[in-house]
């Protein structure tokens, strides 16, 4: 038996060696940008291969707009087993990266396959100045279009014993009477600055039950609750019409270099640059896939969906 026990417990003492000596499943973050050698260059590389191998392919996912990659490895690997992540996109030079860590955050500097020759002094090149980014905000506006008005009574006689007859006042000693009105603004238009009050009668022995106010809706409806005697109430309110309309702005791209930058925000509609293209005011259209004859432009979204546009140079053309 003791030699038994000792096989099994040294069985399990393998299985459990061998299980710490496997890594959890391991998630890998990074950003792919260009090399350069000013920080202000370092564009985001978009739709670049992530692959993670330790000889073989153990999984790949591609670079969104801004440049982020996200891999997650499964567990079960060796911890002896190294693993690399090799970055592919083209028009640059593959680059290869040792993983260590997911407490890192691993940035990939990736090399132009053909850096851009420089131009020299007496090359004609095409200018482009006077760069402006003109778009279009819907805002809604409301229009004071007329008031709404009603009078209402709540009849009742005061000083009658509630007796449990319900309505009561708040304190259930004398019966109460309720009466109620309501107000429609009409199709499309909503109410605002709404209010109602007691004008007659012994109004400091009355509640009042408000929906809808101050206003912001179509209908308001009201209800009084009188335990002395007669009262009367006025309700009002003014009657607006929401419009859109469309406002346009205007703002500036920064420039460093050869590329431009600038950003709309997530409700503008027909972007467009405004741009003297060697002394010719154009203006260009930029669409989802933006297109110009002088640049070639992208668009991405950040965490707070604002439209982020880059747009670099092509050959001959010079800001």
């Amino acid at each position: 038996m003791s030699v038994i026990a000792a096989a099994v417990g040294g069985l399990a003492a393998g299985l459990l060696i061998r299980r710490a000596n496997r890594r959890p499943p391991l998630t890998l973050k990074g950003a792919v940008i260009r090399k350069a050698v000013q920080a202000d260059k370092e564009l985001p590389v978009s739709g670049a291969e992530v692959t993670a191998s330790n000889g073989l392919v153990i999984t790949s996912c591609k670079s969104d707009s801004s440049g982020f990659f996200k891999l997650t490895l499964p567990g079960g690997r060796k911890s002896s087993e190294p693993i690399m992540l090799l970055f592919q996109r083209t028009g640059y030079r593959p680059l290869g990266l040792k993983a260590t860590s997911a407490a890192r955050l691993y940035v990939a500097k990736m090399d132009p396959a053909h850096p851009q020759s420089k131009v020299t002094p007496n090359a004609h090149q095409v200018t482009v100045s006077n760069i402006a980014v003109r778009y279009s905000v819907k805002t809604l506006t409301e229009v004071n279009v007329g008031s709404s008005v009603k009078t209402f009574q709540v009849r009742n006689t005061g000083n009658v014993p509630c007796e449990h007859r319900r309505p009561c006042s708040p304190d259930g000693k004398w019966k109460a009477a309720r009466g109620s009105a309501s107000l429609d603004a009409g199709q499309g238009n909503v109410f605002g600055d709404a209010r109602v009050s007691c004008i007659a009668g012994p109004c400091p022995f009355t509640r009042i039950v408000t929906h809808g106010f101050p206003g912001g809706t179509r209908t308001l409806s009201v209800t009084a609750l009188d335990w002395s005697d007669t009262t009367t109430f006025l309700l009002e309110a003014e009657v607006f019409h929401p419009m859109a309309s469309a406002g346009v702005r205007r703002s500036y791209p920064v420039i460093f270099g050869r590329v431009l930058h600038f950003t709309v925000p997530p409700s503008a509609e027909g972007v467009c640059i405004e741009a003297d293209v060697d002394g010719d005011s154009i203006i260009f259209p930029l669409g989802p896939n933006p297109r110009l004859q002088w640049a070639n432009c992208q668009v991405s979204g950040n965490q707070n969906t604002t439209q982020v546009f880059r747009c670099e140079l092509t050959p001959g053309y010079r800001f």
